[in-house]
């Protein structure tokens, strides 16, 4: 039930409060005054979408807040916001940012609009089939079988999408092959050219160094025998000392220094030279030539051949394993088809035998309603194949209007008032189960005198059992309800204002007077 409205900046709406009673609530007031404001912020509190424009000028949002009760006792605040800005609109469910989905799925069991824009809704042959559906001996077939064909298509979207990879693959198969052959000849592997241009540039650093190492041996021990030298300097210079003290300390110089050449020249000797690694410098280019060969010849980088190694034999895993696969898609098909055609095979049966059962009490309802007795309503079954050999029944309503005439649509029928009637029986019918709250937009249109009365007795006789949110016209409804709100529109310093307010008492009589045309 919908205990609670409150509307702010949409429209022509600043702030309205409506608090709604159990049973029949009306919305009267003048044409014009701003009455499907009030539907259009529940639909869009129920997941309906709503263009900026309808944000009141000079607001930064539009914000619809309800309080809802469900059967079983159980609180339900959703609040809805559109921001001007963005366009964008927040959902939230108890105070919780939720989505759009979530409450799309809650306003179905809260809410039943049938506005005019609702009754194209009604009048599908896809939703008249799902209320059939609700009056199975087992409703749950109906979610049992969409289960089923969504199981079963996946599988046959698995194995198309298997076949049709398989197919493309096969055709390209030698060409995979010859690149495999090509990469395996040469074997090269990730970072392996960085690794080999690393290499190579270190070999010309080594032989570099050891071209400088060998000089500086030559100077020190070659011809000109520096070490020596220095060696025959030092015994000249201790003569020299004895007969001058004061070249001591040159002395001493000429030492350390020789015993400095004499380490360095035996580091000089035992480094490594270019010819103690593992690979020479030619083998080097000949391993980057090779690799240079295969870019070439693939016109890829190293990089990707080596992806490419790996995805080619995946592919070819792929086409080797593939018939086996699909073998197993075509078992699994066949179990989830026979499980399918089960329950399709109930669900066909069950809906015949509802729809006898539902046309019979759609036709009480409009008879009550001021159709003529000799109306005749009937469920008219199109197969759909859903999978070869398994086709589903689908109920279509069709309507009689007269004898001898042959059976037409809902879509068909000739006055407005008729199908507003038509589809006050079946939303009465289609609420028994969950009774969300009701909601009829102008029901009453292009009908009176005694067939009015009759509507009227239904709605009140629905109000007994759920709650009914009625726009009306016509006083001999508005008087029938437990609340009555009169929707206003005043101007008031340049600005245009639409209000909700409650009527009792002499308003209360003032309205009604005014709606059956008294001054």
């Amino acid at each position: 039930m919908l205990e609670l409205l409150r509307i702010k900046n949409l429209a022509l709406i600043e702030d309205a409060e409506i608090e709604f009673a159990s049973g029949m609530n009306v919305l009267t007031g003048e044409t014009g005054a701003g009455k499907s404001f009030i539907l259009r912020a529940i639909d869009f509190l129920t997941g309906q979408r709503m263009s900026t424009e309808m944000i009141r000028p000079g607001r930064d949002k539009a914000t619809v807040e309800a309080l809802f009760v469900t059967t079983d006792g159980e609180e339900k605040i959703i609040r809805r916001e559109l921001v001007s800005e963005t366009g964008r609109s927040r959902v939230y469910v108890n105070d919780k940012l939720s989505s759009q989905s979530v409450i799309k799925e809650l306003g179905s069991s809260l809410i039943l609009h049938t506005s005019q824009h609702a009754q194209q809704k009604l009048l599908q042959p896809s939703f008249q089939c799902r209320i059939l559906d609700t009056f199975l001996e087992t409703p749950e077939l109906a979610a049992e079988k969409d289960q089923a064909y969504s199981k079963l298509r996946d599988t046959l979207a698995k194995k198309e999408n298997l076949k049709n990879r398989s197919a493309a693959l096969e055709e390209k198969r030698d060409f995979l092959e010859f690149q495999r052959n090509e990469i395996e000849k040469v074997a090269p592997y990730q970072g392996e050219e960085d690794e080999l241009l690393e290499k190579k540039a270190g070999l010309k650093q080594n032989e570099q160094a050891g071209k400088s190492i060998q000089k500086a041996l030559d100077l020190m021990l070659g011809v000109t025998d520096l070490s020596g030298g220095l060696s025959a300097l030092s015994t000249e210079m201790e003569r020299v000392c004895d007969f001058f003290q004061e070249y001591e300390e040159d002395l001493e110089t000429i030492n350390e220094f020789r015993l400095r050449l004499d380490d360095i020249s035996e580091r000089l000797r035992i480094q490594p030279s270019h010819a103690d690694m593992d690979e020479s410098l030619d083998d080097i280019e000949e391993r980057l030539y090779e690799l240079s060969k295969l870019k070439r010849k693939l016109g890829k980088s190293l990089e990707e051949i080596v992806n490419l190694q790996k995805e080619i034999e995946q592919n070819i895993s792929f086409l080797d394993s593939c018939s086996l696969d699909i073998k197993r898609l075509e078992k699994q098909e066949k179990i989830e088809a026979a499980e399918l055609a089960g329950i399709v095979e109930k669900l066909n049966a069950q809906r015949e035998k509802a729809a006898i059962l539902l046309t019979d009490r759609i036709m009480k309802e409009l008879t009550h309603l001021g159709f003529s007795k000799h109306v005749r309503i009937k469920f008219d079954f199109e197969p759909h194949e859903l999978h070869p050999g398994i086709m589903e029944e689908r109920g279509r309503l069709l309507w009689i209007p007269n004898p001898g005439q042959s059976p037409q649509p809902l879509d068909k029928i000739a006055s407005g008032g008729e199908l507003s009637r038509f589809l006050l029986a079946i939303a009465g019918l289609q609420g028994e189960l969950e009774k969300p709250t009701l909601i009829f937009d102008e029901v009453d249109a292009g009908i009176g005198g005694t067939t009015l009365n009759r509507v009227g007795e239904k709605m009140r006789d629905l109000a007994a059992r759920q709650q009914l949110v009625v726009i009306t016209h016509w006083p001999q409804l508005a008087k029938l309800a437990e609340r009555h709100f009169l929707i206003h529109k005043e101007i008031s310093e340049g600005e245009t204002f639409t209000t909700c307010r409650q009527l009792e008492g002499n308003k209360l009589t003032q309205e009604l007077e005014r709606m059956s045309g008294k001054e």
